[in-house]
């Protein structure tokens, strides 16, 4: 884990990820402050880092490592780009708030992601919803709003248990203060998608493999060439 040092100024704006500055981006991300505090009391004791955007509050909870999206990386605790300078495995939750929601390739941060992530590790992912009626709000800005499909492909991919993935609608369908979160069909219309994956975790022993059983039975009424011997003798 880095030392953390004084924030730098940025070095380029945050292009199109300055529209969650704005008051419908606040609307959404407002909804999902409580959601990042539930994954990190779920790993309390473990070190954990929030990559979000500008304007964004990140959690206020134990020590992590803070950065936001920048249009030519991360700044905050330090400033950097790919990859990140955390150590391998090091992290037990990794947040990411809306910091690949432009035109930004996706995998190369996901990928980080599974490096820094120790094994079962929680990987905390929100992203804006394409079917919302919401997406008015940010049409134009340069953002960019995926299926959640192509995020689940792109999570396995850099290597998530796909049988692990669960995902929460949450924000505002239209009015900005009136977002909530929920799972229900209704729900899939909210602004944003919150997608949360665990990384595998390591067998410690390969699995044996399986040995063919064969079963033997006996027919009634046959019996055994050595036993009618015995008797005739």
């Amino acid at each position: 884990m880095p030392v953390p040092s004084q924030p730098r100024q940025p070095d380029a704006d945050p292009g199109a990820l300055a529209w969650f500055s704005s008051e419908p981006g606040q609307g959404l991300l407002a909804v999902e402050e409580t959601a990042m505090l539930r994954v990190l009391a779920a790993c309390p004791a473990a070190a954990w880092a929030w990559l979000g955007v500008s304007g964004a509050a990140p959690p206020e909870i134990g020590r992590g490592l803070l950065l936001r999206r920048h249009t030519r990386g991360f700044h905050g605790a330090v400033q950097c780009r790919l990859p990140l300078p955390v150590a391998s495995e090091a992290l037990g939750a990794v947040l990411l708030q809306h910091a690949l929601d432009d035109d930004v390739p996706i995998d190369p941060l996901l990928d980080e992601c599974a490096r820094v992530l120790a094994p079962g590790g929680t990987l905390w992912l929100a992203v804006l919803n394409p079917w919302s009626p919401y997406r008015l709000r940010w049409a134009r800005s340069g953002l960019r709003a995926r299926d959640p499909g192509v995020w689940q492909a792109a999570l396995r991919r850099a290597g998530f248990a796909a049988d692990t993935v669960s995902l929460q609608w949450l924000g505002p369908h239209w009015r900005v203060a009136h977002g909530e979160v929920g799972v229900g069909a209704a729900d899939r219309l909210r602004a944003g998608v919150a997608l949360t994956v665990n990384k595998r975790v390591h067998a410690l022993i390969p699995p044996k493999p399986l040995r063919n059983l064969r079963w033997q039975a006996s027919r009634v009424g046959v019996t055994h060439p050595s036993v009618c011997d015995g008797v005739r003798r």
